[in-house]
């Protein structure tokens, strides 16, 4: 998985009714884009995570 600055990741619910979440990559904290990430959800908490298969880069261009 690669990311820029700006895109956003797709975190999709893995269980039955838990909602898909959404944030915004802050800050690609490791090499050549590669996580972790330091990355702002929709609700305004950040965190810094490596994310896992469940989860979808959207380029910054592409929304």
């Amino acid at each position: 998985m690669r990311a820029n600055t700006g895109d956003r990741l797709l975190m999709h619910g893995r269980v039955v009714g838990q909602h898909d979440r959404v944030a915004e990559i802050l800050e690609v904290l490791g090499t050549d884009g590669e996580p972790p990430y330091r990355v702002r959800f929709e609700d305004g908490h950040e965190a810094v995570l490596s994310p896992g298969p469940d989860s979808v880069v959207q380029e910054r261009n592409q929304r």
